[in-house]
Formats: structure tokens, C-alpha cells, sequence
């Protein structure tokens, strides 16, 4: 059997692989943005407008003229004469002068000649007509100025960026009820082998249910991208070769698991190399798990092969998938991946030279994180499943001991 000769160090296969991606420019449509969530921003987002348009109040008080409140105390209080109230949703009519105030709430446009908001809670009411102010405010405070949030002119939200919950309600604050995105890219997913069976059947003995079409499809869905699954594929060049030529005539990406390891029977790296050219860029990473993994770029093309085993898949799939959907998308804004600091609870050894990723479960305790490792092999699925996150361990390290202080990456 074959061997893996020239197993490339994580960081080498990733920039090998990404220097013979070409540019790509995206494709774009135009969506209703309550729609538009996770979805990339094909145009920087610039405001024709002022947020908030005018100087509004923070709380809920008394507008004041801020010199009319200066050494104003609980024992001393500033005795200011209500002349109205503001209106919600509308100008007010009246305008203040030294010596009087307005009832205000949450939102509400700051009369003319007022500076300052003073929170109800510093107040109280001598009579129907005049406030007691129980606490001095200065120009602005409890107050939101006009152009404040966002001002004519600015750029908002660039092009690039993954749109948030967050991102969507400063659009619609800005009246934009639709907004042009890039198109999602469709993503091939093929299964290969012979023991590899759809999961609606009762497999035999020596087969097993295809998970990894079904995990993929929903990671590829999850980052933004349109998974098209291609079925299972039989082990023979023909087989793989006719259904990985229609996936990479119809996709923007194609991702093939199986087929990956260094064997008479797996014909992958040398079916992917008669797609284009430069063809397969790495085959074998100095990983664990993941080590049989294939990238290739076929006449710009993006060809990812990936273990069978399906926790190898979805480890794998983070490191290269993921971002090679957000190249797809045109991601340019990359959010940091979310991590905890935990405690390692016991010694995991490793193999020096080679870098690994390890599920764990984490557990509180008094002081912070535990994190528990699970140890494991590739081909089991509920590893990954019970598991909280990945902790990684380096290829100049013999291992970690109890104790460690570790970045754990969540899932």
C-alpha cells in the first residue's frame, strides 16, 4: 500500500491552497432585508441620512436648561416650572426659557432651549405645575444628539460583511427595506464507497449509513452556502469521475469525501487531478484527525477531498471548507471564531511534528472551565456529537499536562 511521503504542516497546505485560488467576484441579488440575515453585503452601506434626526432624549424626565439645574442636591433642590409635554412622535409646539422644563420621555424630541435630560428618579413633584431637580446635569447628558448614531455620508456597514441580527435593524433604521447581497455558492457534496448506503435503509453487515453528505450539507447551509448532494458514489474511477465532472459543471465547489487515503482503491486524488490545472495542490496534512485530505484549485475551480471517517469530515471542514465558502461569498469582514479559556482536566499525549485537534466536554467549576478530553477514534460520529469544543495542540508539543490553560475552540 502507498504511504503519504510529503504530509504538508496545516499552515503550509492552507497557503498553498489559498495562493492558487483566483479572485472571485460574486454574483449578486437583491433581497427584502428582513430576509437578508448571514446573508454577505455586495455594496458598502452608506446613510443618505442623520440617526437619530434630531436630539432626542435617552430617559425618561424633564428637558432642562443644564445651567438651571448647577448645584442642585437632594437637600437643595432646583425648582423648575412644567410648561408642557412632549409629544411622542411629534415636534413639540412650546420652547423653553430659564427657569422652566417639560415633561419628556424615552425617544422624545428635545424642545427648543433645552440641553439636558434630567432622569425622573432625580425628581420629585412639589405640585402639579413645579418639579423639584434633585441632581445637577450637564449639555448632553441623558441625551442622544442628532447624528449622533450615524451621520449624512457615512459609510454604515461594508461590503463583505455577514449581516447580523443587529446589522439588519441599523438598515431598517435607515428606511432600507431591501439590499443587494452576493449570491449564495452552490456547493457539490459527493459520497464515495462501496460500503456506503443511503440512511433511509437497514445497512448489512460491513456497511454503513452515509452520514457525511447529510453533516456537510447542513455545515455548508450553516456558512452560507447552497449544499448539492450528488448521492453515493461506487468505488471505481468511472463512477467518480462521471459524478464529480456534473458536480463541478454545476457548482462553484465540490467536496468529495472518502477516497482520500493513500490506497489501491482510493482514486480520488487522481480522478481530481484530471479536472484542470494546477489540479491537486496537497495531498496529506499533518494533522490529527484529517491527515488523508486532498485540495485542489481546477482551472480556478475549489476541490476539497475529505476522510470518510465523519468526525476527521467535520474537523476537516472548519479548517478548509468554511473558508473557502466565505471566498465564495466574498466574506472580507471575518468575524473571530467564538472560544473559552478552560483548564485541561487530565494529560493528553500527542505525536511531535504533527498538530492536533481534540474534542472536549466542558464543566464548570470554582474556578472557571474544566475541560475534560475525549478520547477517541475517527469513525465516531457521537464523539463529536457529546463534545463542547475542539482543543488544539501544537506540532512542536509531545502532548499537554494536567493543568494547561487552553483556548478551546466551541462547536
Amino acid at each position: 500500500m502507498p504511504q503519504f511521503l510529503n504530509l504538508m504542516p496545516l499552515s503550509d497546505a492552507m497557503q498553498v491552497y489559498k495562493e492558487n485560488l483566483p479572485p472571485f467576484v460574486p454574483e449578486t441579488e437583491t433581497v427584502q432585508t428582513v430576509e437578508a440575515l448571514q446573508r454577505v453585503l455586495a455594496k458598502n452601506i452608506v446613510s443618505l441620512e442623520a440617526l437619530p434626526p434630531f436630539t432626542r432624549s435617552a430617559v425618561d424626565g424633564y428637558a432642562v436648561i443644564a445651567a438651571d439645574t448647577f448645584g442642585a442636591s437632594e437637600s437643595l433642590p432646583a425648582y423648575l416650572k412644567i410648561v408642557g409635554e412632549v409629544p411622542m412622535g411629534n415636534e413639540p409646539a412650546f420652547s423653553i426659557v430659564r427657569g422652566e422644563t417639560a415633561v419628556i420621555h424615552t425617544g422624545g424630541m428635545l424642545p427648543e432651549g433645552t440641553e439636558a435630560v434630567v432622569m425622573v428618579e432625580d425628581t420629585q413633584l412639589s405640585d402639579q405645575s413645579e418639579v423639584e431637580i434633585m441632581r445637577a446635569v450637564a449639555a448632553g447628558d441623558n441625551t442622544i444628539k442628532a447624528g449622533e448614531d450615524v451621520s449624512p455620508g457615512e459609510e454604515v456597514l461594508p461590503a463583505g460583511m455577514s449581516l447580523r441580527p443587529a446589522d439588519i435593524a441599523g438598515l431598517i433604521a435607515l428606511g432600507k427595506i431591501d439590499v443587494e447581497v452576493n449570491l449564495k455558492p452552490r456547493i457539490g457534496i459527493i459520497s464515495s464507497g462501496d460500503e456506503i448506503i443511503p440512511p433511509d435503509q437497514k445497512p448489512h453487515m460491513g456497511q454503513v449509513r452515509d452520514i457525511n453528505s447529510y453533516s456537510l450539507s447542513v455545515l455548508v447551509q450553516q456558512h452560507g452556502g447552497v449544499p448539492v448532494r450528488y448521492g453515493i458514489v461506487a468505488d471505481t474511477a468511472e463512477a467518480l469521475e462521471k459524478s464529480l465532472r456534473q458536480a463541478y459543471d454545476e457548482c462553484d465547489a465540490v467536496i468529495i469525501t472518502a477516497g482520500s487515503s493513500a490506497s489501491t482503491r482510493d482514486l480520488t486524488a487522481e480522478v481530481v487531478g484530471q479536472l484542470g490545472q494546477p489540479g491537486v495542490l496537497v495531498h496529506g496534512v499533518r494533522i490529527r484527525p484529517g491527515k488523508p485530505t486532498i485540495l485542489a484549485v481546477c482551472d480556478g475551480k475549489p476541490i476539497i477531498g475529505l476522510p470518510g471517517n465523519p468526525v476527521s469530515a467535520l474537523v476537516i471542514s472548519n479548517l478548509f471548507v468554511v473558508p473557502t465558502i466565505e471566498y465564495l461569498l466574498g466574506v472580507k469582514v471575518v468575524r473571530p471564531v467564538p472560544t473559552v479559556k478552560a483548564q485541561l482536566s487530565t494529560n493528553v499525549s500527542s505525536q511531535t511534528g504533527r498538530e492536533d485537534y481534540v474534542p472536549v466536554k466542558l464543566r464548570c467549576t470554582d474556578d472557571g472551565f474544566m475541560a475534560d478530553p475525549i478520547f477517541f477514534k475517527s469513525n465516531m460520529i457521537f464523539t463529536l456529537a457529546q463534545a463542547d469544543g475542539l482543543m488544539y495542540i501544537p506540532a512542536d508539543a509531545a502532548g499537554l499536562p494536567p493543568g494547561e490553560m487552553l483556548e478551546i475552540v466551541m462547536l
